[in-house]
């Protein structure tokens, strides 16, 4: 009698503890494994279109705000040789570093002098990077390169194309590398792969 009294309380605990389980809602930000392509229902999907930080560059101008400092507060050029000279800390290497990570390496320099500096950073002009367009184009010319930038995008920059003008064997040079677009095809949709992102330096040749 004793063994089944044992064995009926074991059971109820086992069920007990079972329902308890099946009861416990998973945790908001669980993955459902039922489909892992989805993302976790309490985190934010990342935009696939969202451009990249801009990367700051030699002959770029910033704009720094040091929050209740006026003598600190001012634009900024960059050097030729990547360097920014600022009050107090002197010289830092900005180029090849994003908006944010200048404002942090800046923030951890000057509070060697300020307690808890708070710094803003605006590009204010952009010199290091841009693209060209010439030939068949209204307004050709030199245009900075401002995040992500396609062809189609560039294109769109120069107003409309002149009379004469050869659409379907657009080239992009790109130092030693010839690629084409075809403005007539990609504008409905075909052969979208030749409308890269374009890099610094690329040259666009509209014939005419």
């Amino acid at each position: 009698m004793l063994r089944l009294s044992l064995k009926f309380v074991f059971s109820l605990a086992t069920a007990a503890a079972i329902c308890s389980a099946q009861s416990t809602p998973a945790p908001r930000d669980s993955v459902d494994k039922t489909n892992p392509a989805l993302p976790a229902s309490g985190a934010a999907a990342a935009d696939p279109g969202t451009s990249a930080p801009y990367v700051v560059g030699p002959l770029d101008v910033l704009y720094i705000k040091v929050w209740n400092n006026a003598q600190l507060t001012s634009p900024y050029d960059i050097r030729p040789d990547g360097m920014l000279s600022m009050p107090l800390i002197g010289e830092v290497k900005a180029d090849g570093m994003t908006v944010a990570q200048l404002t942090e390496k800046l923030k951890m320099r000057l509070s060697e002098f300020l307690k808890d500096p708070v710094i803003d950073i605006q590009v204010a002009k952009i010199n290091s990077k841009r693209y060209f367009v010439y030939g068949g184009v209204a307004k050709p010319g030199e245009f900075p390169l401002v995040g992500k930038t396609t062809v189609m995008d560039a294109l769109s920059m120069v107003g409309d194309f002149k009379d004469f003008a050869n659409r379907k064997k657009i080239r992009i040079l790109r130092g030693d590398q010839t690629l084409y677009f075809n403005y007539n095809d990609v504008s409905r949709g075909k052969h979208m792969e030749q409308n890269i992102v374009l890099q610094n330096g690329d040259r666009i040749f509209v014939p005419d």
